[in-house]
């Protein structure tokens, strides 16, 4: 067996949440101020999914106050609590980095029925 996927086994998360690309989803990410923790909640739209394994990654972009915001998570890390799909997408895209240069009606993602 591989060293380092023996290694990173019993870090993996045994539940992972399913989404794909296109989808709007909430990620629930703990953070911590000192010494309180506290659940903050991220909404976008997947635009990206990389690697797999203990590095698998996911991009999230949503448009806060007219600026794009892209913020990547990684799967199994233990600080995203919880991820909550809230409708699926419908794409022909594996990568939709398209959507950085689209504004307004052009940047959504048709909803798949």
């Amino acid at each position: 067996m591989d060293l380092i996927k023996h290694l990173t086994d019993g870090q993996l998360k045994e539940t992972v949440d399913t989404f794909g690309i296109g989808d709007t989803i909430k990620v629930y990410n703990r953070i911590k101020e000192g010494s309180r923790e506290r659940t903050q909640i991220f909404e976008g739209t997947v635009i990206a999914k990389k690697h797999g394994g203990i590095q698998e990654t996911f991009t999230v972009r949503r448009v806060s106050y007219g600026v794009g915001v892209e913020k990547t998570f990684p799967v199994h890390s233990p600080n995203v609590e919880k991820v909550e799909v809230v409708r699926k997408g419908k794409v022909r895209r594996a990568k939709l980095y398209y959507l950085r240069d689209r504004v307004g009606k052009a940047a959504k993602v048709k909803e798949d029925i």
